[in-house]
């Protein structure tokens, strides 16, 4: 408990005080009155170090700066007790020759003694804001606030309408795109719309797919129920019935990738150092690259995941991957450069570090929606199963999805309920960013309870808003695919009937957050469920949860819960280590962790723009 190591190729460091918590995503912290932490620099190389201590407001406590000889400790004591309520932090620079200078910061809060047990990773203040307590690594709760339409907290648009369509006796497939298609032809206006197509009530056929394929287009309907606007998935094809797609995501542009010269960047943050920040400007679109390599996953324990009793051959032990956050320059200070929206992984040093690097994306499209109708697939009523004397629809021959995003930025769906898909209703695919889903109902769901059906609302982009949505008859109502990068949040969101748990799906994706989400809610490590999908999320947090909940603590990650009422659900592959659980069986302030973060950062103003 007493020591926290920071290994890296470079150098190690440790921060020692024997009643300092040095676990992950817990508080690191001390009570006003006890020494300063010591901390040890082991360096790897030849070179010359300095630390400085950083109280509140940038105060220097003490510096230090010496010539290092390779595998020689230095240590740095400063003198005297700690006095000042707030965190701290040891600012490390080590430069060698033949090497980059590197930077590492580790973290502790001072607190008074009647505090410490109040202290969490976030919890509300006596002024009524978040305070954030990092643990020695740097790593805090992340703000997810940047989730939704441009970046959260921005009202969507009500689009003009250019064509309105009425209901045809036959199959409307043709007619929807052929209006879509003309309102693409049309220029854009000064935020980016061309127009909506309306489709007044009715029942409009579809025997194969509509696809908006150019940004400004809505498609807008005059109902939700099956007396307003319904698009009806007919014949015997699986398919998907809208697709909202661009040609292709983010493309990095050739040299430009900068290396990260920070040892590690903790969950939470938005600034870091690069070896040089000349190729990059304020309002850039950047790529950040978190490497993972084989050190890693055999630190994870995914070389070894279990082989699947019925199928050895199906799992798939894991391979070295990237992750990549999609982020915005927003300030530029020297070598440091801040970004949109918080770093949800640790980019760590000795897992190969990390990168940042320009990118374009004309490939994707821009302010396009889907509002105010109904989906619904045609499907065959005499395929059923009988389980428990209860009848199942199981037809898999039919429109298995509603609406898919790929390669979009700024969309959304509001509005809108989803009768008899069997696969999902409202999905955000890779390559897509600040996509709202909002307002909607999946009402019914037809397929084979299997693997890979009945997910209606999936998340597998970045920065993505999925508001008060009600599911039944699911397997995943609300679920993040393989490697995916946050912040993403589910808010005010609930399932009924399900079949299987509300989860992180597989294979390390990073940054979710549930907010006051009801059901079978699991953040775990699934072994060799699906084809191995092992440690399906890090650094996830539950809050104001209701139903069964299971969090786990993946190897070097956290997760956390905070107010969870009801029970702890069942794991899959215990015994595993438990994720941080806090206030379990009572619900905290504030209520919504998204919605105090959206009103912090950008006002009251915010939170209104998106009820």
């Amino acid at each position: 408990m007493s020591q926290l190591t920071l290994s890296g190729p470079v150098l190690n460091a440790k921060l020692d005080h024997p009643l300092l918590c040095t676990e992950i995503g817990e508080p690191a912290a001390l009570p006003i009155g006890e020494r300063y932490p010591a901390l040890h620099i082991e360096p790897l190389y030849d070179g010359t170090i300095s630390a400085v201590l950083i109280a509140e407001k940038e105060r220097q406590v003490v510096a230090a700066g010496a010539a290092a000889a390779a595998g020689t400790p230095v240590v740095l004591q400063p003198e005297g007790n700690l006095e000042t309520m707030g965190t701290y932090r040891y600012d490390i620079t080590f430069t060698a020759e033949s090497l980059s200078t590197v930077f590492l910061t580790v973290y502790f809060t001072a607190a008074p003694q009647e505090m410490m047990s109040q202290l969490q990773p976030v919890f509300l203040g006596k002024e009524g804001k978040l305070v954030y307590v990092p643990d020695c690594f740097g790593n805090t709760i992340p703000d997810f606030s940047g989730a939704g339409y441009r970046g959260g907290g921005v009202r969507l648009p009500e689009v003009p309408v250019q064509v309105e369509l009425e209901a045809p006796e036959g199959d409307a497939g043709a007619l929807i795109q052929a209006a879509i298609d003309k309102v693409a032809a049309m220029p854009a206006d000064g935020q980016g719309f061309r127009g909506t197509v309306l489709l007044k009530k009715g029942v409009y056929r579809i025997e194969g797919s509509i696809s908006i394929r150019t940004g400004g287009i809505v498609l807008r309907g005059e109902g939700t129920d099956e007396s307003g606007t319904v698009l009806l998935g007919t014949g015997d094809t699986r398919r998907t019935l809208v697709i909202i797609e661009g040609e292709s995501g983010a493309v990095p542009v050739d040299n430009t990738e900068t290396d990260i010269a920070d040892l590690y960047v903790p969950v939470g943050a938005r600034s870091f150092r690069v070896n040089s920040a000349y190729r990059f400007q304020v309002g850039d679109s950047v790529l950040i690259k978190r490497r993972g390599n084989e050190a890693f996953i055999q630190e994870i324990g995914m070389d070894r995941i279990l082989q699947r009793p019925t199928d050895p051959n199906s799992t798939k032990q894991w391979q070295p991957f990237d992750l990549l956050f999609d982020r915005v320059i927003t300030e530029i200070d020297g070598n440091r450069i801040t970004v949109d929206a918080p770093i949800t992984c640790p980019i760590e040093s000795r897992w190969d570090g990390g990168t940042i690097a320009l990118y374009t994306d004309d490939g994707r499209i821009q302010n396009v929606g889907v509002e105010n109708l109904r989906g619904r697939s045609e499907f065959d009523p005499t395929v059923t199963v009988e389980e428990e004397g209860t009848i199942h629809y199981v037809d898999e021959n039919h429109a298995g999805n509603f609406i898919t995003f790929h390669n979009v930025k700024n969309g959304w769906v509001r509005d809108f309920t989803a009768a008899n898909f069997g696969f999902d209703v409202a999905t955000v695919k890779s390559g897509s960013k600040w996509i709202t889903i909002q307002d909607g109902a999946n009402e019914s769901m037809v397929s084979v309870v299997t693997g890979g059906r009945r997910s209606p609302f999936s998340a597998n982009g970045q920065c993505c808003l999925f508001q008060r949505l009600t599911s039944r008859e699911d397997r995943h109502a609300f679920v993040l695919g393989a490697r995916v990068c946050g912040p993403n949040v589910f808010l005010h969101c609930s399932t009924s009937e399900w079949y299987n748990t509300i989860e992180p799906h597989q294979r390390w994706s990073v940054g979710g957050l549930f907010d006051n989400v009801g059901g079978s809610i699991a953040i775990q490590d699934r072994q060799y469920y699906g084809s191995g999908h092992g440690w399906s999320g890090a650094f996830y947090a539950a809050w104001n949860t209701s139903g069964e909940l299971v969090v786990q603590k993946p190897p070097t990650a956290q997760n956390w819960s905070f107010g969870h009422v009801g029970a702890k659900g069942k794991e899959a592959f215990p015994p595993r280590e438990q994720g941080a659980w806090i206030s379990l069986g009572q619900h905290v302030e504030p209520q919504s962790l998204y919605l105090q973060q959206l009103k912090e950062r950008l006002g009251e103003a915010a939170v209104e723009h998106i009820r």
